[in-house]
């Protein structure tokens, strides 16, 4: 039997969540199966379950390390005094709009994580008001509750927009949809 190194495991498994990551951005997680993602891994399929129990404990892990990232990236940009309205115009970007698999997972996969079990919306349920909250310590104006009225009423158009700008067959539509959401957000967070 031969014997890997030390972190191989958890090598393999960051790997494996990477991969799914990916697919489900891309295609949904209903679309994606574990074959494809042990394939794509280069894995075999037996070899999941040395890492998961099943793939809604990988949909969760996916998640969350996800939304980890993306907390990361926006704790960043509050700590280095980014305005909201650059987080906006990134998120509303064509870039992203373009580029599902290493775009936001929130904006890929929430119709459907609305439809997975109580663990896996408490564990989405838990990162989005975190993201929320750091959205609401870059407005300016109002009280603290205003202020995160404000943060989840951006984040429900960011995410609106991207879902809607995705999903229309006409170029030109999409960017405006993209163009009047950064207007909107960028108008209410500096509502007074």
């Amino acid at each position: 039997m031969a014997r890997y190194e030390k972190g191989h495991k958890d090598e393999t498994r960051r790997h494996i969540l990477d991969v799914a990551s990916t697919q489900f951005r891309e295609s949904g997680i209903a679309a994606v199966g574990l074959a494809g993602i042990m394939s794509e891994a280069g894995l075999t399929n037996g070899a999941f379950y040395t890492h998961f129990a099943s793939k809604e404990e990988l949909v969760r892990e996916m998640l969350s390390e996800a939304l980890n990232r993306r907390e990361e990236r926006h704790k960043a940009n509050v700590e280095n005094g980014v305005a909201l309205e650059a987080t906006i115009r990134d998120y509303l970007s064509t870039r992203h709009r373009d580029h599902a698999g290493a775009g936001c997972p929130t904006a890929a996969l929430v119709a459907e994580i609305a439809r997975h079990p109580k663990a896996t919306r408490e564990a989405f349920t838990g990162k989005m008001s975190d993201l929320i909250a750091l959205m609401a310590e870059q407005i300016r104006q109002g009280s603290a509750e205003e202020r995160r009225h404000k943060a989840i009423a951006i984040y429900a158009i960011m995410v609106g927009a991207l879902q809607l700008s995705r999903a229309v067959n006409d170029r030109r539509l999409s960017d405006e949809i993209l163009e009047n959401a950064v207007k909107t957000a960028i108008a209410i967070a500096n509502e007074r």
